[in-house]
């Protein structure tokens, strides 16, 4: 996939064509991409677990809640290939006004954020389903919250790249914030064992 082939094909490719399109020399999709993907699986594992945990009355709550948060992930998987792609045109010179950096900058900062945000939601979930899941399940919902928490650093990462410029930004904060409240989540899982 290159920077002008269509995000939104993104979602349409086979599991062996994304991991290819990943692994390829065109620089989209990435790690924003990925972290969005691995995020909405992270969502579906705790929907699973929560699911078939047995004697919790929240269950169908929280595995309606997680697979919202994985129906906001995966769209975000494909808007982060966009914004990038964007941002990586207008740095080649593709579009002729280079005032349109900025603002593409900022968008490519502010999908990874999203991508952030319900990724923490989700390791925050993964910590209540293993609370009350067992065998495999409560496996499940800590190793959701492993990858949940290793997508949100990772979307992290990239709001505080596309940022570099600009010192002290609101959404650097955000995203130090996120970071710590799945690593808190992540932590609550794993003592549950």
């Amino acid at each position: 996939m290159t920077s002008d082939t269509h995000a939104g094909d993104l979602l349409a490719l086979r599991i062996d064509e994304l991991l290819d399109a990943l692994a390829a020399t065109g620089p989209v999709p990435a790690s924003g991409s990925a972290a969005a993907l691995v995020g909405a699986m992270a969502a579906e594992l705790v929907a699973m677990a929560a699911r078939n945990a047995t004697g919790w009355p929240d269950s169908p709550g929280v595995a309606a809640q997680a697979r919202a948060l994985a129906a906001r992930l995966r769209p975000l998987a494909a808007a982060d290939a966009a914004a990038f792609a964007r941002v990586l045109d207008l740095r080649a010179g593709a579009t002729s006004d280079a005032r349109d950096l900025g603002p593409a900058l900022e968008r490519a900062a502010e999908v990874p954020l999203e991508i952030a945000d319900a990724s923490a939601a989700t390791t925050e979930l993964a910590a209540l389903a293993a609370e009350w899941a067992a065998g495999h399940e409560r496996a499940d919902a800590i190793a959701a919250a492993a990858l949940a928490e290793g997508a949100t650093r990772a979307a992290a990462a990239l709001v505080h790249v596309n940022l570099a410029t600009v010192a002290g930004d609101r959404r650097s904060m955000e995203a130090d914030a996120l970071v710590r409240v799945a690593g808190e989540a992540r932590e609550r899982a794993l003592e549950v064992r």
